[in-house]
């Protein structure tokens, strides 16, 4: 447990870094007037296909991760 207790801190700022990466790579459809009700309330919506599709998920499974990480480290 003790090597485990070790490791987290440097897991979950590796996670967190990469997770703040893949979310700034993202692209967005929608302006800051779409957050407010502009008046194309549909162009945040997309089917996503290729690199895109793959940063979704990446980012996804990396949260997730990170999630994890920070409850192990509550039970550590």
């Amino acid at each position: 447990m003790e090597f485990l207790g070790d490791i987290l801190p440097w897991a979950q700022a590796v996670l967190a870094t990469l997770l703040v990466i893949a979310i700034l790579l993202q692209q967005t459809g929608a302006g800051l007037g779409g957050a407010f009700g502009g008046a194309d309330s549909m162009s945040g919506f997309h089917e996503r296909r290729g690199a895109e599709k793959t940063l979704f998920y990446a980012t996804i499974i990396i949260g997730v991760l990170f999630a994890v990480s920070v409850f192990l480290s509550l039970v550590v």
